[in-house]
């Protein structure tokens, strides 16, 4: 079954820098643009940053596993090759990670590749990969 994209719109402090994140870094395409906000296209998916300088926050974590994970955050489930293909890209280029590239709830269900980074306004992004697809969603 084809799934449908999703639409997620999100605020930003600066669109110049906005811009060159998602499509130098994240390798986005821009599609509409105007002076107060662009629409990228996340794999497939249509996202629009917004300029509200006013409206960026650090999201609040709760502990996932070891890790202090941003609550309110967003991202891409990836197949492995090109969840590995784009964190050593993003090392390469020098970008901190919030959480560093890692295996997560290893030998369990749901046994995940994740990291997450953070946007030029601080918006959290995860990218995470299981080797077996079929795990997305397993439970215990």
């Amino acid at each position: 079954m084809l799934m449908p994209p999703f639409h997620l719109a999100f605020p930003v402090s600066d669109l110049d820098a906005t811009r060159d994140f998602y499509v130098n870094d994240l390798g986005c395409e821009i599609g509409r643009e105007d002076v107060k906000w662009i629409d990228f296209n996340f794999h497939g998916h249509q996202i629009s940053a917004h300029l509200r300088p006013e409206e960026v926050a650090i999201a609040h974590t709760n502990s996932v596993d070891g890790d202090e994970v941003p609550v309110r955050h967003f991202g891409l489930v990836l197949q492995w090759d090109k969840w590995e293909e784009l964190h050593t890209s993003l090392e390469a280029k020098g970008r901190e990670f919030l959480i560093e590239p890692r295996t997560r709830f290893e030998g369990q269900a749901g046994e995940q590749g994740t990291f997450f980074l953070r946007d030029p306004s601080g918006n959290a992004l995860e990218f995470k990969s299981f080797k077996n697809m079929d795990q997305l969603f397993a439970r215990d």
